[in-house]
């Protein structure tokens, strides 16, 4: 197989590339050179949304695939003409979406099924807006149009893969890693509650392998939603979080309405907590009937430790600030439940 990573030097795409080549597959990555590369992947600098980039970097072909990690940070047109740019000299284009794409997400549970938000391939980057109460996005409907475009150009040819949250060393939002340290800092740590509550991200290297399978896959023209099939509980994801880092700390948990009346930002200031009914209720059943596996949580949680333990820094992004409860913050919701 040879396949070109859009993308593919920082997290899901640089995991992409890793497994590929594991595979003994000839990879070539093309990016804008900001973050490295990896060693015997064949890399290509240029910006993909100069046609004469674009142009150049179809010289480089043929591929039997492109996967697209890098859709995310252009509108749809720019998609678009990527994928017409690069449409002679490649067989498949696997596309790594969102489900913030559906209409109904956060809200209500999530197939395949689910109605999408529309948005042209053609769109710029002004198209969509996000909802009074954070849903729909902008971003999604801006995910939306670039599907729509990947499947104006490549037709069956097309398939779609629409992760939720992804998790894992060299994570660069900040999610768990920012868990991690609160855990490491010790004392009563502000939990949400209830314990028991499912949450479903997936690490990023078995979402980085069921991309790599469906570039050599027979299921084109197929989108999945790719999420964990089990998840993992709050409670145990914290306490993975203080076993792996070695503290004493402990969790109280607090209500969302107790959450809510302090100001606590949903899925930033605690990442991962959202009180949307259908956030962690995406169905994966499809994808992992067609050769989704995932790695149980704690195996996430662990290796992200060790990762950050062993000197691993994430790239430099500007979301890495958003997440994270101050302890100020925490500090006047402790005492509101009476755990100060």
């Amino acid at each position: 197989m040879r396949i070109l990573v859009m993308g593919g030097t920082w997290f899901l795409g640089k995991a992409i590339v890793e497994e590929a080549l594991r595979r003994g597959w000839d990879v070539t990555a093309f990016n804008r050179g900001r973050s490295g590369a990896v060693n015997d992947a064949e890399t290509v600098r240029g910006d993909r949304t100069s046609p004469d980039d674009l142009k150049r970097l179809a010289t480089h072909g043929s591929w039997d695939a492109v996967i697209d990690t890098s859709s995310s940070e252009f509108p749809p047109r720019d998609v678009l003409l990527a994928a017409d740019a690069l449409r002679p000299a490649a067989s498949r284009w696997v596309h790594v979406s969102t489900v913030s794409v559906y209409q109904g997400w956060p809200h209500h549970p999530l197939t395949e099924a689910s109605p999408l938000l529309e948005c042209p391939p053609d769109a710029d980057g002004s198209f969509g807006h996000t909802g009074p109460d954070g849903s729909p996005t902008k971003y999604g409907f801006q995910k939306a149009g670039g599907e729509a475009a990947v499947r104006a150009t490549f037709g069956d040819d097309a398939i779609v893969l629409r992760p939720g949250v992804i998790l894992g060393p060299g994570e660069y939002i900040g999610r768990l890693p920012w868990w991690l340290v609160r855990a490491q800092r010790g004392g009563p740590i502000i939990v949400p509650a209830p314990a028991d509550q499912t949450i479903q991200p997936i690490d990023v290297r078995d979402v980085a392998a069921f991309a790599v399978d469906r570039a050599a896959g027979d299921l084109s023209g197929r989108a999945f939603n790719v999420a964990h099939p089990q998840g993992i509980s709050w409670a145990a994801f914290i306490g993975s979080c203080l076993d792996v880092t070695g503290s004493t700390g402990r969790p109280v948990w607090a209500d969302a309405e107790t959450l809510i009346e302090h100001g606590v930002k949903e899925w930033t200031e605690l990442p991962l907590w959202r009180t949307h009914s259908g956030v962690w209720s995406v169905d994966a059943a499809h994808a992992f009937a067609a050769g989704l596996r995932c790695r149980p949580l704690v195996d996430t949680i662990t290796e992200t430790w060790a990762w950050m333990q062993s000197g691993g820094r994430p790239v430099e992004h500007p979301r890495w600030a958003e997440h994270g409860l101050a302890p100020e913050k925490e500090a006047g919701i402790l005492a509101a439940v009476g755990n100060a």
